[in-house]
C-alpha cells in the first residue's frame, strides 16, 4: 500500500500547514500539498498527503474519512497515480474527416 493520500472537498480557506496539522496525529507527515489554481492563486479543493509509512497512512484514513474539517466532509483515501491522458477530444481530433 502505498503513503500518499488524496484529500478531497476540503475548505477552500486550508492551507499547506493546516492540511499538515491535521494528519500529524496519524504518524509523521513527509509532505502536505493543497492543489492551487494557476491563475487565480485559489485553492482548488483538493491536496495531497504523503504519511511516513504505508499504515500510517491507513490510520490516517481510517480517522480522517468523512470528518468535518471547516465545514465540510472531507474525502479521505490512498492516491491513485494519474490517468493517462488520451488525447483530448472535442473538434481537434475531427479535422481530418473534412
Amino acid at each position: 500500500m502505498s503513503s500518499k493520500i488524496y484529500v478531497g472537498n476540503l475548505p477552500y480557506s486550508i492551507n499547506d500547514d493546516n492540511l499538515r496539522e491535521n494528519f500529524a496525529a496519524y504518524g509523521d507527515v513527509a509532505s502536505a500539498k493543497v492543489m492551487m489554481d494557476r491563475d487565480s492563486g485559489r485553492s482548488k479543493g483538493f491536496g495531497f498527503v504523503e504519511m511516513g509509512s504505508s499504515e500510517q497512512a491507513e490510520a490516517a484514513i481510517q480517522g480522517l474519512n468523512g470528518m468535518s474539517v471547516g465545514g465540510r466532509s472531507i474525502i479521505v483515501n490512498i492516491s491513485r497515480p494519474k490517468e493517462p491522458s488520451t488525447g483530448g477530444g472535442g473538434y481537434r481530433n475531427d479535422r481530418g474527416a473534412y
